[in-house]
């Protein structure tokens, strides 16, 4: 696929949005033609039209029946991942669908053989592995920098708990928000997760837990490497969007910080202050959004893999399974083969 690659966006949302966003400012070789949503805004038909975006539905078989269109861009509701990610593939598109493709395991596996059998390209929105922050710690483990990898601990805290009807259809923290910081412990090992030990409580709000989910957790990770790995997630770092992680061995460790609007540093004999975390994931990872499209828009051009597969999005969704099971036995709980 040599020529410019013309793609669909499903779902009108804020990922959509900065993927569109992303393709207009950093991505030639790409053009969006179409985008689609079944409660299209006149505020999303607005920025569509600023990103070069011509047309518009509130049905997306028109974005799937579309022969012209190469490739789409799953942004739609979590329930809708699946049955949309099929049909695409069914009608020869290569997909780029945002995590989860579901809740159900049933269904992402039977989501994966129909990909596959269609032979086309599909890439999970996993977008931290794009982060600076994150490569240089890959980078560290790869090149043996820190000699043999002992322990990561991966520090993921956002800065407010999601509404209260968001958490009712989330599928739990442990697939909705910890399902990004599974996916970076397998990426920062090089290495699967064996068993799972899970501790959490309902620390931030009451409302929370009377709809069945956590907001504090701590999870402990045996790799089939060997490597130790942990986890700790809050619902609430009143001080931004904390993400932060190390990695640990024979010959040392690297370490990264949070991102910051500058790094200027006040100090005086009362104390010294330097600038909170950036806020939300969409100005601390707006870089890591551009280079995930990027990628995706490469491997089709080039004929080969996505550096994210379905089998990478299935992998942290039976992590967050043994997770939650582990929380409700106590136990450390082994998770299932792929």
């Amino acid at each position: 696929m040599s020529e410019k690659i013309t793609l669909g966006i499903i779902g009108a949302g804020r990922i959509a949005h900065v993927h569109a966003k992303s393709l207009f400012f950093h991505i030639p070789e790409a053009e969006v033609k179409m985008i689609a949503d079944p409660f299209l805004s006149p505020q999303a038909e607005e920025w569509a039209a600023k990103f070069g975006i011509k047309n518009t539905s509130k049905d997306y078989k028109d974005i799937i029946n579309d022969p012209e269109i190469d490739a789409v861009l799953v942004c739609s509701s979590t329930d809708t991942h699946a049955q949309i990610t099929q049909e695409a593939a069914l009608a020869g598109k290569h997909v780029f669908c945002e995590k989860p493709i579901d809740h159900d395991i049933a269904k992402i596996r039977k989501t994966l053989e129909v990909v596959k059998k269609a032979g086309v390209q599909l890439q999970i929105g996993f977008n931290r592995r794009f982060d600076h922050n994150f490569k240089a710690l890959k980078d560290a483990v790869v090149s043996k920098k820190i000699g043999d990898l002992h322990m990561v601990k991966v520090t993921s805290r956002d800065p407010g708990p999601p509404p209260i009807e968001y958490v009712k259809v989330s599928g739990g923290m442990f697939m909705d928000m910890t399902i990004h910081d599974f996916d970076m412990v397998r990426f920062l090992t090089g290495s699967e997760v064996k068993t799972v030990f899970a501790s959490a409580a309902v620390l931030v709000d009451p409302a929370i837990g009377k709809a069945g989910d956590v907001d504090t957790a701590v999870i402990t990770m045996e790799m089939e490497n060997g490597t130790i790995a942990v986890i700790d997630n809050s619902r609430k770092a009143v001080y931004g969007y904390d993400q932060r992680a190390e990695v640990f061995g024979s010959l040392g460790a690297v370490a990264t910080g949070n991102d910051t609007t500058n790094t200027a540093v006040f100090s005086s004999g009362e104390g010294v202050i330097a600038e909170k975390p950036l806020f939300f994931f969409l100005e601390r990872y707006e870089q890591a959004f551009a280079d995930e499209m990027k990628s995706f828009i490469a491997a089709l051009r080039n004929g080969e893999e996505t550096p994210v597969t379905g089998m990478d999005g299935l992998r942290p969704v039976l992590i967050a399974a043994a997770a939650k099971k582990s929380l409700e036995t106590g136990k450390k709980e082994p998770v299932e083969s792929v």
